[in-house]
């Protein structure tokens, strides 16, 4: 039953799961699918159990191990393999040949160009709306004085908590798309662990798993990376990105915060403008809020100013490849010009060579190499 209720659903979070493969021109699940109404997949599908909404394309060969549901108006360009029972809704078109193993329950209007084959029943007819089938059944729970059952069933269907959920099950939000370039929704977005997937990520906010490969770079505005994961492409966040121990991103990181373990490695340029936080610890935590006018997460609370601008500025040696930042502090504090003074020689740089070098402020003086020669003609 949560196959045929599930694509009904306004689904809240797009969730890939755990072990989740893109091959060739296929998308192998674990567990099962339930893509939301106006979606867009161009790859096929080989799941447990598939349920779609209404005008879903597929462009691609659709296998299940168990059952599939398909609404109304959508299309499958390619054959369609099931090993349990099928259902079709009214004017579903079906570009390849239809095998079921078990019953096929056939709406009007349906079309199948290559044929289809079924090993036990078929029945043709107009199913019944799912949400209408929803309706009648709460209704006999209460005529039948089962309120609070169906108030728990209730809760269960519309719950938005993913722990709820099958975690092996993946979840498609409606008006989403996963074509050979992009993997695109407007909500939220969880990849679990031991994933192997292919296109640049467009989401509202993106936690990557443990273990993961992505060929592609991601778009959001939050974005967590956990443990040993691979991004073969730049990340770009509104807000902030945390990258776990051991990952590898091969191009640049752009976020307001960045929170990275020092094991971590960015080949690319890291650009924070309020902040790059090295995490230390083996066990550093990346559920810690990174926000805030500092730049510094809730692990820097109770450290002075002066520690978190220092914790700020290390960089592991061998995790960072390069790192720009846009301080005026951090660009000075990185100076290694001849042009240092104390703060009684105003003007006098250590050297009357060292043309065009910049001092650095001490003392409260400031001094520009570039001109030293002159103060110490006036001097003299």
């Amino acid at each position: 039953m949560q196959y045929i209720i599930a694509p009904m659903l306004d689904l809240q979070t797009f969730v890939i799961p755990n072990r989740t493969t893109m091959e060739e021109h296929t998308v192998v699940v674990g567990g099962g699918v339930c893509i939301g109404g106006d979606s867009t997949i161009e790859y096929g599908i080989i799941a447990d159990g598939i349920a779609t909404g209404e005008h879903v394309e597929i462009r691609g060969e659709v296998s299940a191990r168990s059952e599939i549901y398909i609404d109304r108006w959508s299309e499958i360009f390619g054959a369609v393999h099931v090993d349990g029972d099928a259902h079709l809704g009214e004017f579903t078109k079906i570009h390849g040949k239809l095998v079921v193993s078990g019953d096929l329950d056939i709406g009007n209007h349906v079309s199948v160009e290559d044929g289809f084959e079924a090993k036990g029943w078929i029945t043709i007819k107009n199913p019944i709306s799912v949400i209408i089938f929803l309706y009648m059944y709460l209704s006999e729970m209460l005529r039948l004085g089962r309120g609070e059952e169906a108030e728990k069933m209730l809760e269960e269907l519309f719950c938005d908590s993913l722990d709820e959920i099958d975690e092996q099950m993946m979840i498609v939000p409606a008006k989403s798309k996963i074509t050979f370039s992009t993997i695109e929704t407007d909500r939220p977005m969880r990849i679990g662990d031991g994933c192997r997937l292919q296109g640049n990520i467009r989401a509202e906010s993106l936690s990557l798993g443990t273990d993961t490969t992505l060929f592609g770079g991601i778009v959001a505005g939050e974005v967590t990376v956990h443990e040993m994961s691979t991004i073969h492409g730049s990340i770009n966040a509104k807000a902030n990105v945390r990258i776990g121990k051991g990952s590898h991103v091969l191009g640049d990181v752009r976020a307001r915060t960045i929170n990275i373990h020092r094991s971590a490695r960015v080949d690319g340029t890291m650009d924070a403008p309020r902040g790059i936080v090295i995490d230390e610890a083996d066990d550093a935590p990346y559920d810690v809020d990174a926000g805030g006018e500092s730049g510094t997460g809730s692990r820097d609370r109770g450290r002075s100013p002066d520690q978190s601008r220092d914790r700020e500025r290390v960089m592991p040696e061998a995790g960072i490849a390069s790192a720009k930042r846009k301080s005026q502090r951090t660009r000075l504090s990185r100076s290694s010009g001849s042009g240092r003074h104390n703060s009684g020689n105003k003007g006098r740089g250590s050297s009357g060579n060292n043309r065009g070098a910049r001092g650095t402020r001490s003392g409260g003086a400031r001094g520009r190499g570039s001109r030293s020669s002159r103060s110490g003609r006036q001097g003299a």
